[in-house]
């Protein structure tokens, strides 16, 4: 399961934990803002599901931060407030970071013998991010099984169809800890509130009639 800290990841986290028992988490750190904090999320979503730390691997790939281009990881790109009205791509999409990350999933998955890669991809049309797209998913399934030693490992995207109000309720009816997990694209230690990811968020919450645990700047 490829768990970044996040909501979206928990949910799917916790989608994979009815299904198989025996799972194994990958983090990615790529230089991102809030790195610190979404790595700390790691660690207390891996401690709640008791994943046993041989099979927690946290993966450097800072040199998607040498790369640049995303106001995730430069610092000279400031984190744009919310605005969905704006057909541009968003400042926050990483060039080709699934991609990267996937990859790495799946050759973690060929040396531990893994068969499912648990991915928390949205298709939301909010975001603009080519690599949450379904047919991308299909077509990374097919390079896995041309170009991989074991050609049956998949990737799942169980949430994918799925929108925040949607997620919201699938981990409170699994009664996962969302106070555990981050969000924000700024901050890393109070939410900020006025980012894409904390107003969907938010927003998330609220239309499914619920509150948000952690703490913002500005809700």
């Amino acid at each position: 399961v490829l768990v970044s800290g996040g909501m979206d990841s928990l949910v799917t986290a916790g989608m994979a934990r009815q299904q198989f028992e025996n799972l194994a988490f990958l983090h990615l750190n790529y230089g991102q803002k809030t790195e610190s904090r979404e790595l700390e999320c790691f660690y207390k979503i891996a401690d709640y599901f008791k994943i046993p730390h041989p099979r927690r691997k946290v993966i450097d790939v800072t040199f998607l931060k040498q790369i640049g281009g995303s106001s995730l990881t430069d610092e000279k790109i400031n984190v744009a407030n919310v605005d969905l009205n704006n057909p541009a791509k968003p400042t926050s999409y990483v060039p080709f970071r699934n991609t990267h990350i996937i990859a790495m999933a799946v050759s973690w998955a060929e040396v531990i013998g893994a068969k499912k890669i648990f991915v928390g991809a949205v298709y939301d049309d909010h975001t603009g991010y080519p690599d949450c797209r379904p047919s991308y998913y299909a077509a990374y399934n097919e390079l896995i099984k041309q170009g991989s030693q074991d050609g049956s490992i998949r990737i799942e995207t169980p949430i994918i169809h799925m929108n925040k109000q949607q997620i919201v309720q699938a981990g409170d009816k699994l009664k996962l800890p969302f106070e555990m997990t981050w969000s924000c694209y700024a901050n890393s230690d109070v939410a900020c509130g006025k980012c894409d990811s904390c107003y969907l968020r938010l927003k998330g919450f609220k239309d499914a009639g619920l509150v948000d645990p952690i703490e913002y700047v500005k809700a």
